[in-house]
Protein backbone atom coordinates (compact mmCIF):
# COMPACT_ATOMS: atom_id res chain seq x y z
CA UNK A 1 0.00 0.00 0.00
CA UNK A 2 1.18 3.65 -0.89
CA UNK A 3 0.78 6.35 1.92
CA UNK A 4 0.63 9.50 0.21
CA UNK A 5 0.49 12.22 2.76
CA UNK A 6 -1.39 15.51 3.12
CA UNK A 7 -0.22 18.95 0.87
CA UNK A 8 -1.38 20.92 4.25
CA UNK A 9 -4.64 21.79 6.22
CA UNK A 10 -5.61 24.95 4.15
CA UNK A 11 -7.14 26.67 6.62
CA UNK A 12 -4.20 27.52 7.98
CA UNK A 13 -2.82 28.50 4.40
CA UNK A 14 -4.73 29.43 1.12
CA UNK A 15 -7.32 28.26 -0.85
CA UNK A 16 -5.71 27.16 -4.31
CA UNK A 17 -4.07 24.32 -1.72
CA UNK A 18 -5.05 21.02 -2.30
CA UNK A 19 -6.26 20.98 -5.81
CA UNK A 20 -3.21 19.79 -7.63
CA UNK A 21 -3.56 16.26 -5.32
CA UNK A 22 -7.29 16.48 -6.53
CA UNK A 23 -6.97 17.08 -10.27
CA UNK A 24 -6.70 13.00 -10.74
CA UNK A 25 -10.32 12.42 -9.03
CA UNK A 26 -12.00 15.91 -9.73
CA UNK A 27 -14.04 14.92 -12.75
CA UNK A 28 -15.02 11.37 -11.15
CA UNK A 29 -16.13 13.46 -8.14
CA UNK A 30 -17.78 16.19 -9.68
CA UNK A 31 -19.95 13.94 -12.43
CA UNK A 32 -21.21 12.38 -8.73
CA UNK A 33 -22.69 15.63 -7.81
CA UNK A 34 -22.48 18.84 -10.13
CA UNK A 35 -22.09 16.86 -13.47
CA UNK A 36 -23.37 18.87 -16.66
CA UNK A 37 -26.28 20.96 -14.60
CA UNK A 38 -24.76 24.75 -15.16
CA UNK A 39 -23.04 23.78 -18.90
CA UNK A 40 -25.86 25.70 -20.59
CA UNK A 41 -26.29 28.63 -18.14
CA UNK A 42 -22.32 29.22 -19.42
CA UNK A 43 -22.72 28.30 -23.01
CA UNK A 44 -25.51 30.64 -23.44
CA UNK A 45 -23.63 33.83 -21.27
CA UNK A 46 -20.81 32.80 -23.90
CA UNK A 47 -22.73 33.06 -27.27
CA UNK A 48 -24.74 36.01 -26.23
CA UNK A 49 -21.86 37.95 -25.28
CA UNK A 50 -19.32 37.21 -27.29
CA UNK A 51 -15.65 36.87 -27.43
CA UNK A 52 -13.21 36.19 -26.07
CA UNK A 53 -14.11 35.02 -22.72
CA UNK A 54 -12.18 34.15 -19.65
CA UNK A 55 -12.92 31.25 -17.25
CA UNK A 56 -11.19 32.08 -13.55
CA UNK A 57 -10.27 28.62 -12.24
CA UNK A 58 -10.82 26.54 -15.51
CA UNK A 59 -9.20 23.55 -13.72
CA UNK A 60 -9.71 19.93 -15.73
CA UNK A 61 -11.59 21.48 -18.61
CA UNK A 62 -15.41 20.49 -17.42
CA UNK A 63 -16.43 23.57 -18.66
CA UNK A 64 -13.92 25.43 -20.45
CA UNK A 65 -14.61 22.62 -23.05
CA UNK A 66 -17.75 22.57 -23.99
CA UNK A 67 -18.10 26.90 -23.85
CA UNK A 68 -15.62 26.48 -26.29
CA UNK A 69 -17.78 24.23 -28.77
CA UNK A 70 -19.97 27.18 -28.95
CA UNK A 71 -17.61 28.91 -31.34
CA UNK A 72 -16.55 31.60 -29.02
CA UNK A 73 -12.67 31.83 -28.17
CA UNK A 74 -12.42 30.92 -24.66
CA UNK A 75 -9.25 31.45 -22.07
CA UNK A 76 -9.04 29.21 -18.93
CA UNK A 77 -6.76 30.14 -16.16
CA UNK A 78 -5.50 27.51 -13.00
CA UNK A 79 -3.00 28.08 -11.26
CA UNK A 80 -2.68 23.73 -10.63
CA UNK A 81 -0.34 22.47 -12.71
CA UNK A 82 -1.93 19.58 -12.50
CA UNK A 83 -5.57 20.31 -13.84
CA UNK A 84 -4.29 21.76 -16.62
CA UNK A 85 -2.59 18.91 -17.43
CA UNK A 86 -6.25 16.96 -17.79
CA UNK A 87 -7.83 20.26 -19.66
CA UNK A 88 -4.60 20.47 -22.24
CA UNK A 89 -5.43 16.91 -22.86
CA UNK A 90 -9.34 16.99 -23.52
CA UNK A 91 -8.28 20.41 -25.58
CA UNK A 92 -6.26 18.48 -27.51
CA UNK A 93 -9.72 16.40 -29.15
CA UNK A 94 -11.19 19.50 -30.15
CA UNK A 95 -10.32 21.07 -34.22
CA UNK A 96 -7.98 23.48 -33.66
CA UNK A 97 -10.33 26.62 -34.84
CA UNK A 98 -12.51 25.69 -31.22
CA UNK A 99 -9.62 24.59 -28.84
CA UNK A 100 -9.68 27.06 -25.96
CA UNK A 101 -5.50 28.25 -24.44
CA UNK A 102 -4.73 27.28 -21.03
CA UNK A 103 -3.07 29.66 -19.10
CA UNK A 104 -1.04 28.25 -15.87
CA UNK A 105 -1.10 31.66 -13.58
CA UNK A 106 -3.43 33.18 -10.03
CA UNK A 107 -6.31 34.74 -10.60
CA UNK A 108 -5.15 37.16 -8.15
CA UNK A 109 -2.87 38.40 -10.65
CA UNK A 110 -4.17 37.96 -14.22
CA UNK A 111 -1.86 38.08 -16.35
CA UNK A 112 -3.64 39.85 -19.21
CA UNK A 113 -3.34 43.29 -20.84
CA UNK A 114 -6.55 45.31 -19.75
CA UNK A 115 -9.55 45.19 -21.76
CA UNK A 116 -9.12 42.02 -23.17
CA UNK A 117 -11.78 40.16 -22.52
CA UNK A 118 -15.91 40.49 -23.32
CA UNK A 119 -16.90 38.22 -20.83
CA UNK A 120 -15.52 36.49 -17.42
CA UNK A 121 -16.68 33.01 -15.33
CA UNK A 122 -16.03 32.61 -12.23
CA UNK A 123 -17.66 29.31 -11.67
CA UNK A 124 -19.14 26.74 -9.08
CA UNK A 125 -18.04 28.31 -6.27
CA UNK A 126 -14.95 29.92 -7.10
CA UNK A 127 -14.50 32.92 -5.98
CA UNK A 128 -15.37 30.75 -2.44
CA UNK A 129 -11.76 29.47 -2.55
CA UNK A 130 -10.39 32.66 -2.23
CA UNK A 131 -10.07 33.13 1.95
CA UNK A 132 -9.64 36.41 2.45
CA UNK A 133 -10.84 40.11 1.61
CA UNK A 134 -7.00 41.16 -0.30
CA UNK A 135 -7.30 38.14 -2.23
CA UNK A 136 -11.35 38.72 -2.90
CA UNK A 137 -10.65 42.29 -4.04
CA UNK A 138 -7.62 41.98 -5.75
CA UNK A 139 -9.38 39.20 -8.11
CA UNK A 140 -12.21 41.21 -8.66
CA UNK A 141 -10.09 44.35 -9.28
CA UNK A 142 -8.14 41.72 -12.16
CA UNK A 143 -11.25 41.24 -13.49
CA UNK A 144 -12.61 44.28 -13.96
CA UNK A 145 -9.39 45.35 -15.16
CA UNK A 146 -9.33 42.67 -18.57
CA UNK A 147 -12.92 43.28 -19.51
CA UNK A 148 -13.85 45.43 -22.17
CA UNK A 149 -15.96 48.38 -20.68
CA UNK A 150 -19.67 46.88 -20.18
CA UNK A 151 -17.83 43.53 -20.75
CA UNK A 152 -19.96 40.88 -18.03
CA UNK A 153 -18.90 39.26 -14.70
CA UNK A 154 -20.45 36.23 -14.45
CA UNK A 155 -20.11 34.60 -10.82
CA UNK A 156 -21.21 31.19 -9.34
CA UNK A 157 -21.51 30.48 -5.50
CA UNK A 158 -22.34 27.15 -3.29
CA UNK A 159 -24.64 29.31 -0.72
CA UNK A 160 -25.17 26.13 1.59
CA UNK A 161 -20.94 25.77 2.67
CA UNK A 162 -21.64 27.70 6.05
CA UNK A 163 -24.88 24.68 6.79
CA UNK A 164 -22.98 21.77 6.04
CA UNK A 165 -22.62 19.70 9.74
CA UNK A 166 -19.47 18.67 10.33
CA UNK A 167 -18.36 15.02 10.63
CA UNK A 168 -15.15 12.72 10.73
CA UNK A 169 -14.02 10.36 7.75
CA UNK A 170 -17.66 9.69 5.98
CA UNK A 171 -17.48 7.52 2.95
CA UNK A 172 -18.99 9.82 0.56
CA UNK A 173 -18.41 7.91 -2.88
CA UNK A 174 -17.86 4.75 -3.95
CA UNK A 175 -17.19 3.78 -8.02
CA UNK A 176 -15.02 2.84 -10.79
CA UNK A 177 -12.63 5.40 -12.74
CA UNK A 178 -12.79 5.32 -16.64
CA UNK A 179 -9.12 4.04 -16.53
CA UNK A 180 -10.93 0.90 -14.08
CA UNK A 181 -9.75 2.22 -10.63
CA UNK A 182 -11.92 1.30 -7.66
CA UNK A 183 -11.92 4.50 -5.81
CA UNK A 184 -13.47 5.65 -2.34
CA UNK A 185 -13.44 8.74 -0.94
CA UNK A 186 -13.53 9.03 2.78
CA UNK A 187 -14.54 12.91 3.61
CA UNK A 188 -14.49 14.63 6.73
CA UNK A 189 -15.85 18.40 7.18
CA UNK A 190 -14.66 20.91 9.76
CA UNK A 191 -16.43 24.78 10.08
CA UNK A 192 -14.32 27.96 11.23
CA UNK A 193 -17.16 29.76 11.49
CA UNK A 194 -15.33 32.80 12.96
CA UNK A 195 -13.64 33.20 9.73
CA UNK A 196 -16.41 31.71 7.28
CA UNK A 197 -14.47 28.48 6.04
CA UNK A 198 -15.60 25.04 5.69
CA UNK A 199 -12.72 23.04 5.21
CA UNK A 200 -13.17 19.28 3.49
CA UNK A 201 -10.34 16.75 4.70
CA UNK A 202 -10.40 14.37 1.49
CA UNK A 203 -8.76 10.65 1.84
CA UNK A 204 -9.48 9.11 -1.43
CA UNK A 205 -8.25 5.24 -1.57
CA UNK A 206 -7.26 4.11 -5.08
CA UNK A 207 -7.08 0.44 -5.60
CA UNK A 208 -5.61 -0.84 -9.07
CA UNK A 209 -5.20 -4.38 -9.61
CA UNK A 210 -2.86 -5.29 -6.73
CA UNK A 211 -1.91 -2.06 -5.39
CA UNK A 212 -3.48 0.48 -3.02
CA UNK A 213 -2.46 4.16 -2.91
CA UNK A 214 -4.06 6.80 -0.50
CA UNK A 215 -4.22 10.23 -1.41
CA UNK A 216 -4.94 12.73 1.52
CA UNK A 217 -5.77 16.56 0.76
CA UNK A 218 -7.92 19.12 2.40
CA UNK A 219 -9.77 21.78 0.74
CA UNK A 220 -10.64 25.17 1.93
CA UNK A 221 -13.73 27.61 0.63
CA UNK A 222 -14.70 30.94 2.52
CA UNK A 223 -18.79 32.20 1.98
CA UNK A 224 -19.45 36.04 2.32
CA UNK A 225 -23.60 36.88 3.14
CA UNK A 226 -24.76 37.74 -0.40
CA UNK A 227 -24.93 41.50 0.45
CA UNK A 228 -21.28 41.61 1.52
CA UNK A 229 -20.53 39.81 -1.77
CA UNK A 230 -22.77 41.89 -3.66
CA UNK A 231 -21.33 45.33 -2.02
CA UNK A 232 -17.64 44.02 -3.14
CA UNK A 233 -18.76 43.33 -6.86
CA UNK A 234 -19.80 46.68 -6.65
CA UNK A 235 -17.40 48.58 -5.07
CA UNK A 236 -14.51 46.64 -7.63
CA UNK A 237 -16.38 49.02 -10.60
CA UNK A 238 -19.02 46.35 -11.62
CA UNK A 239 -22.95 47.46 -11.75
CA UNK A 240 -25.09 44.11 -10.59
CA UNK A 241 -27.40 43.39 -14.03
CA UNK A 242 -29.00 40.56 -12.32
CA UNK A 243 -29.28 37.87 -9.68
CA UNK A 244 -30.69 34.39 -10.15
CA UNK A 245 -31.57 31.01 -8.46
CA UNK A 246 -30.84 28.56 -10.95
CA UNK A 247 -28.77 27.78 -13.97
CA UNK A 248 -32.59 27.89 -16.19
CA UNK A 249 -32.65 31.73 -14.66
CA UNK A 250 -35.35 31.86 -12.01
CA UNK A 251 -34.95 34.46 -9.85
CA UNK A 252 -33.36 34.29 -6.99
CA UNK A 253 -34.67 34.03 -3.45
CA UNK A 254 -32.92 32.79 0.31
CA UNK A 255 -33.87 29.03 -0.52
CA UNK A 256 -32.26 28.95 -3.83
CA UNK A 257 -29.50 25.73 -4.40
CA UNK A 258 -27.23 27.99 -6.38
CA UNK A 259 -26.47 32.12 -6.20
CA UNK A 260 -25.60 33.45 -9.67
CA UNK A 261 -24.46 37.12 -9.83
CA UNK A 262 -23.89 38.85 -13.40
CA UNK A 263 -22.31 42.11 -13.59
CA UNK A 264 -21.26 44.32 -16.34
CA UNK A 265 -18.15 47.03 -15.72
CA UNK A 266 -19.34 50.42 -15.33
CA UNK A 267 -17.86 52.35 -18.36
Amino acid sequence: MTDIPSSGRPADGEGWQGWDEYAPFYDWENARTMGRQDVRFWQDLARREGGPVLELGSGTGRLTIPVSRTGVRVVGIDRSRGMLAYARRRARRLPVAVRPSFVLGDIRALPFAARTFQALMAPYGMLQSLITDADLDATLEGARRVLVPGGVLGVDLVPDLPAWDEYDRRVRFRGTTGAGARVTLIESVRQDRRRGLTIFDQEYVEHRERQTSTHRFSLTFRTLPLAEMLARIETAGFEVTALLGDYRGKAWDIRADVWLILASKRR
